[in-house]
């Protein structure tokens, strides 16, 4: 084990311990789980304000600083467990679910030795052991439900050291801020995200999941030289002559709720979960909250960079709610064709890009772009059983569900992320694009824009030209109009 390169990487995030050429927990936290595992008869652990100090006790033997936790730490736990829930639900979470964790976290160390054990052999010639999947390096690493579940009771209690977490440009993984923050300022989404936790910890404690989820950092090398497809110029998108994809229209309805089996396209803060495991509650850390595997990826994921995305498979959503080209890209691409989108390239458009009109740059508040995940449909129905399911995921009958990204908080501009996206899912060779509206009145004519273009049978190159027009006259103020209505002649648009 201490010879692993991938081991050593990721061991300074972890909790354990390498002794003897394998992962232990230190004797106190041994003890400390197994009294928790025998319920609170014997732990004595029967409410929020005593499980915040069983923590305490924890994280004291891994020598953890309780000053590296968030100040209302404490008042979080107590709060939620001894306020906010029922008597029943109290006496089930530590009567039936707690003992499980703790049982859980004794059995991490064999999971995760077993774990290694097998991940050279799962996919041949393939690195899919546990490792700091570091910017820049595309890999992928394969986890199994079990060892997931472990890894989130780590962070429910605070377990994870974090004192390098900020040099390698990793988010918090600990749960101290995601409580804090519902005692500091509370909010009723703060609560139903916690709430989303405690069910999937509920539904571990009824059934282990037995399926793997895959994580995998996907990167277009900036080096043009590369016999992968590299980071596109603008010339790139100009001259190409791929065909436009079907591009369906879903003015209502929720992206995680399609069930065609396509990519879902979660709009994504630069670091992994964004806001999850504090107080953000859009729709990355919705996503998150429901679909609670997909936080073991905080762990060893780095923040990305504009030619980098992540593209996550398997995860299985566990509750329900009510309520910029090239990372698109990037995200989009599967590079096992990578020479299917060479040959077309090597015709070239009638058109030009203008100089300095990178259709990313419409006005300045879209340089604010949020970075974009990838999140396959992950209906907890279909979570997948076989070790060969990410092969499965790469055949070319899978299409993109994604939405209005970064066109909330971050300010872009709805139609021109639209186009984009439309692009990059095209020159990716997606089959078709389901596009969510979430009715943006900035998107009532999409249908007809739409319609328009494809009647012109445009191709990609003809499309980002377009684009690259308008983005120039944009820039040189000679037209204020949004791009659906520079594009069409007006009598094709209704209400305008």
């Amino acid at each position: 084990m201490e010879n692993r390169e991938d081991l050593i990487s990721i061991l300074p995030c972890l909790p354990l311990k390498l002794e003897s050429s394998h992962l232990a927990w230190p004797n106190p936290v041994i003890e400390a789980l197994k009294s928790l595992s025998k319920g609170p008869s014997h732990s004595r652990v029967d409410s929020g304000e005593v499980l915040f100090l069983a923590i305490s006790d924890l994280r004291n033997s891994l020598s953890l600083s309780p000053h590296l936790l968030a100040p209302s730490t404490a008042d979080g736990y107590a709060l939620f467990f001894d306020e906010f829930l029922t008597r029943a639900e109290a006496a089930k979470w530590f009567g039936e679910v707690i003992p499980v964790m703790a049982e859980l976290l004794l059995r991490f160390p064999t999971l995760l030795e077993s774990h290694y054990q097998y991940a050279d052999i799962i996919m041949v010639g393939v690195d899919t052991g546990l490792r700091l999947l570091k910017p820049q390096q595309p890999g992928i690493v394969l986890l199994s439900q079990e060892l997931i579940a472990a890894l989130i009771a780590c962070s429910f209690f605070c377990l994870f050291p974090t004192a390098n977490r900020g040099a390698n440009h990793l988010p918090v993984i600990n749960f101290d801020r995601l409580f804090a923050m519902l005692y500091e300022n509370y909010h009723e989404n703060q609560e139903h995200k916690i709430k989303c936790i405690v069910h999937y910890f509920e539904r571990i404690h009824s059934c282990i999941p037995t399926g793997f989820v895959s994580f995998e950092r996907k990167v277009l090398p900036l080096d043009h030289n590369s016999p992968l497809v590299s980071y596109p110029t603008a010339g790139f998108w100009a001259n190409s002559i791929v065909p436009l994809c079907l591009f369906e229209i879903c003015p209502s309805g929720l992206i995680e709720d399609q069930s065609r089996g396509a990519l879902e396209v979660d709009f994504a803060n630069k670091y992994l979960g964004g806001g999850a495991l504090s107080k953000g509650c859009v729709q990355e850390e919705i996503r998150f909250m429901i679909n609670p595997e997909l936080i073991a990826g905080i762990l060893f994921l780095p923040s990305m960079s504009d030619n980098e995305a992540i593209e996550i498979v398997g995860a299985e959503r566990f509750s329900n709610y009510s309520g910029e080209v090239n990372k698109a890209f990037c995200g989009f691409l599967d590079q096992p064709k990578d020479q299917q989108f060479q040959i077309p390239l090597q015709c070239s458009s009638s058109r030009e890009v203008q100089p300095g009109s990178d259709p990313m740059d419409v006005n300045n508040s879209e340089s604010q772009a949020t970075d974009c995940g990838i999140f396959p449909d992950t209906d907890g129905s279909k979570a997948t059983q076989s070790m060969d399911f990410k092969l499965q995921m790469c055949h070319s009958d899978v299409g993109i569900a994604t939405g209005n990204w970064g066109c909330g908080a971050f300010g872009g501009d709805p139609q021109v992320k639209t186009v984009i996206q439309w692009l990059a899912a095209s020159q990716a060779l997606r089959p078709f694009v389901l596009y969510y509206t979430f009715e943006m009145e900035a998107l009532r004519n999409l249908d007809q824009v739409r319609s328009w273009i494809m009647s012109h049978n445009w191709t990609v190159g003809d499309l980002w030209n377009m684009l690259a027009d308008y983005s120039y006259r944009r820039a040189k103020g000679e037209t204020k109009l949004g791009f659906f209505s520079w594009l069409l002649p007006s009598f094709y648009l209704t209400g305008e």
